[in-house]
């Protein structure tokens, strides 16, 4: 009978040296711009170009195979090229984080001694509240939402951490992220290796250049084809694994508004920044409709703070076709489930309405902003127990 379930004494070190020692042909990523250090690099601009064209899921395609059977990561240079609403956005980000520092302890990090770097735990709801125009400028990124439905599908969910390196700052050890690679070697070993490989294709993690990092900013240590290891998440406490990587990981600057996406089972690490200024980037932590994100997300509260702002600009024909999905996708509940079905019924098909579709009426109909927050409060009602 095949074995399903597995321990830290069946790792097998020369099997995770042949997989990262593979090779990146950029034949085989044409809508590419070059590889360097086996990473594959994008120009934001031709992404954009090619949304919402018949070469589209062309494009999916390959991103896909890019972060599950290729290097398990890529670039994409002017993700963001809204440089105004990056920095916009960090002045919230660094006003956020001075007023916690002064009325709160200090919140951790998850591999820095505390005081030592600045992390802003759920940087996408107090972006929102605290200037939500500054918030839709900034998540109204076509490239975003493509990517992100690239890995996961429709209806995922996006959340958010800022962290910023300090100069002197010491780099992490190399691991993996969310799911698994945030339990014990003991619990890890309880999940059948089905489960296991499972959890890396429920999350998406990206990084968003805030400032420029030059190689001395301590940029993510990186170690291409390692997410193809399905012992990962075993290995990458052991020092064999942990000595390689060290001596084989990449490192790739980027420019304010790049944008790094890459599989959670990736073994990577931050950098030690050598620089005297703060690295500062926006960790995104994009999780699938059929999993369990990282941070509990007020979403009706962030709903109803965009809405008047997307129906301004609706009503002065300013609103893209595409901007209701495009804003919403990194905010609104866009999955139906789960639900009590007793009071929310579907109406249509298999499924209750979701937060999306109620919030795309809305917007078509031009509803006033009370009579759209009576109905979406009245939804979220239907769905609890």
């Amino acid at each position: 009978m095949q074995r399903h379930f597995f321990n830290i004494d069946d790792l097998n070190f020369s099997d995770f040296e042949k997989l990262c020692s593979q090779s990146v042909c950029q034949e085989d990523y044409p809508f590419s711009s070059s590889v360097q250090k086996k990473v594959v690099l994008y120009d934001g601009a031709k992404i954009r170009s090619v949304i919402g064209t018949t070469r589209a899921l062309e494009l999916k395609t390959e991103l896909h195979h890019c972060l599950k059977e290729g290097p398990g990561l890529l670039v994409i240079h002017q993700a963001f090229p809204n440089i105004k609403a990056i920095d916009r956005a960090t002045e919230v980000f660094q006003e956020i984080i001075t007023e916690e520092k002064n009325y709160a302890e200090h919140h951790g990090d998850h591999f820095a001694e505390p005081g030592e770097n600045e992390r802003l735990w759920n940087s996408l709801q107090k972006l929102c509240e605290r200037d939500t125009e500054a918030f839709v400028s900034y998540y109204d990124n076509p490239v975003l939402c493509f990517v992100s439905e690239a890995w996961l599908g429709p209806f995922f969910q996006m959340t958010s951490q800022v962290n910023i390196v300090k100069p002197g700052g010491q780099a992490q050890e190399p691991h993996r992220d969310y799911h698994l690679g945030f339990q014990e070697n003991s619990l890890v070993s309880e999940f059948p290796m089905s489960s296991q490989i499972l959890s890396q294709f429920l999350t998406l993690q990206g990084a968003v250049a805030h400032t420029d990092m030059d190689i001395t900013s301590g940029p993510t240590m990186l170690l291409p084809f390692s997410q193809k290891y399905s012992l990962g998440y075993f290995a990458w406490r052991d020092s064999n694994y942990i000595e390689y990587f060290k001596d084989h990981a990449i490192q790739l600057p980027l420019k304010k508004g790049d944008a790094m996406f890459l599989s959670p089972a990736l073994f990577h690490a931050a950098g030690n920044n050598s620089k005297s200024t703060d690295r500062i980037a926006n960790l995104l932590q994009v999780s699938s409709a059929f999993g369990k994100a990282t941070e509990s997300v007020d979403r009706t509260k962030m709903t109803k703070l965009i809405y008047p702002i997307l129906l301004e600009k609706k009503k002065n024909n300013l609103l893209r076709p595409d901007e209701p999905r495009t804003v919403g996708a990194s905010v609104v509940d866009g999955y139906p489930f789960p639900t009590n079905l007793d009071l929310d019924p579907p109406k249509e098909g298999s499924t209750p309405e979701n937060m999306q579709a109620l919030m795309e009426r809305a917007l078509s109909e031009e509803w006033p902003v009370d009579r759209f927050n009576e109905c979406l409060n009245e939804a979220t009602m239907r769905r609890l127990p």
